[in-house]
C-alpha cells in the first residue's frame, strides 16, 4: 500500500471514497511483538506421561543422576541406572573411600540363609527402594528361610523372586519394605584395569565391613559350581569359619576353597584386589563416584585350606560379575527364572 502527504501536512486516503468494513472501537490494537505462546489447537496431556516425559528430558540434560528422581516418581519397582560418569558421592568427599561408604553402605544388606545343608551369611545389594535385592545365587540356593538386615539394623524377611545358576545370580524380595535406598548401578564397559574400587559386604558376618583395592583384570574366566552341583560344596564350605560362604570356584586351571564338582558354568568376571573374605559374596564393588560396577561372587580364602588361624586371610585375589551382566540378567530373574 502506497502513503502520500499534502504539503499542508494532511494525510491523503487512497481509499478515499470505497466502501471499507466497520472499525470496532473495542478491538485492541495488535500487539507489537508475537505471543509468548502460540496457541496451539490440541491441548497437549497433562497427566503422569507428560510428567514422565518431561523429567526424561531433565535427565538427559543432566545426566544419569536424575534416575532416582525417575524411581520415585513412576514407583518403586524402577532400577536407578547411570554411566560411570554419574557423581552419587557427595562433591566434598567425591573420590574418596570414606565418601563412597557414606554414601552406598544404606545401600548394602547382610543376608542369612538356612537350608538342610545348613546356614551361611552373604551379602546383597538394594536395587530398588520397595526391597528388591541382588545378590549370588549361591548364596541362597536351596534356603528354606532367608534373612536380610539393613545398615540400620531392621531385619526382613526375604524370598527368592528368581534365580539364574549360569551367572550366579538371584534376585530376592524383602517383605513389607518400602523406603529403602537403592544403589546406582553403573556402568562396567567402562572399566579400566587400575581403576580405583571399594568393597562392601559381611565377610564373616562383620556386616557393612568396607575395603577398598584396584581392578586388577578384566574379563577372567571364573568356574564355580551351578545349583545342580551346589548341595556337596555348601556342605562343604557353606558354613566356613566365622559364618561366611567360601564358595569353591576354579580359575586358571585351578581349583579354589574345594572342589567345584562336575556340573559347573564359566563366566566372564573383574579381578580385584580389594580384600574380599567368606560373607562378602553378594555385595557390591563400587567405582570412585558411587556407582556399583559389579556384584562380588568369589575370592579365595585360604581359611578353607589352612592348617591354623594364623594362615586365615585375604590374600587379594577377588572376583565380580559385571554389573552389565547384572542389568542385562534383571528381566529374566524378574520373571522368576529358576535356571
Amino acid at each position: 500500500m502506497t502513503e502520500s502527504f499534502h504539503r499542508s501536512g494532511e494525510y491523503e486516503n487512497p481509499y478515499e471514497g470505497q466502501q471499507q468494513a466497520p472499525v470496532n472501537p473495542e478491538w485492541p490494537p495488535p500487539p507489537a511483538y508475537a505471543p509468548a505462546h502460540a496457541p496451539h489447537s490440541k491441548k497437549r496431556g497433562r497427566g503422569p506421561f507428560a510428567l514422565i516425559a518431561a523429567v526424561a528430558i531433565v535427565a538427559a540434560a543432566i545426566g544419569g543422576g536424575t534416575a532416582y528422581g525417575i524411581q520415585e516418581l513412576t514407583g518403586n519397582d524402577t532400577v536407578a541406572s547411570s554411566s560411570t560418569s554419574t557423581t552419587v558421592v557427595p562433591s566434598s568427599q567425591k573420590g574418596t573411600v570414606a565418601g563412597v561408604a557414606k554414601a552406598v553402605s544404606p545401600s548394602i544388606v547382610e543376608i542369612s540363609a538356612d537350608s538342610n545343608a545348613g546356614s551361611s551369611t552373604g551379602s546383597g545389594v538394594i536395587i530398588t527402594s520397595g526391597g528388591e535385592i541382588v545378590t549370588n545365587n549361591h548364596v541362597v540356593a536351596g534356603a528354606s528361610q532367608i534373612k536380610a538386615t539393613t545398615s540400620d539394623g531392621k531385619s526382613y524377611t526375604a524370598k527368592v523372586v528368581g534365580t539364574d545358576s549360569k551367572k550366579d545370580l538371584a534376585l530376592i524380595k524383602l517383605e513389607n519394605a518400602s523406603g529403602l535406598k537403592a544403589a546406582t548401578l553403573g556402568d562396567s564397559a567402562g572399566i579400566q584395569v587400575g581403576d580405583q574400587v571399594v568393597a562392601i559386604g559381611s565377610p564373616e558376618g562383620l556386616s557393612g565391613t568396607v575395603t577398598s583395592g584396584i581392578i586388577s583384570a578384566l574379563d577372567r574366566d571364573v568356574t564355580v559350581p551351578t545349583e545342580q552341583g551346589q548341595d556337596q560344596g555348601q556342605q562343604q564350605w557353606g558354613q566356613g569359619q566365622g559364618g561366611g560362604d567360601q564358595w569353591p570356584f576354579e580359575f586358571g586351571g585351578r581349583q579354589f576353597n574345594g572342589d567345584t564338582g562336575s556340573d559347573t558354568t564359566t563366566y566372564k568376571a573383574l579381578q580385584t584386589d580389594a580384600s574380599l573374605n567368606p560373607g562378602n559374596s553378594g555385595g557390591a564393588l563400587i567405582d570412585m563416584n558411587g556407582n556399583i560396577i559389579g556384584i562380588n561372587s568369589a575370592m579365595y580364602s585360604p581359611t578353607s585350606q589352612a592348617s591354623s588361624s594364623s594362615d586365615a586371610g585375604s590374600v587379594g585375589l577377588g572376583f565380580a560379575i559385571p554389573i552389565n551382566t547384572v542389568k542385562a540378567d534383571l528381566v529374566k530373574l524378574r520373571a522368576g527364572s529358576t535356571d
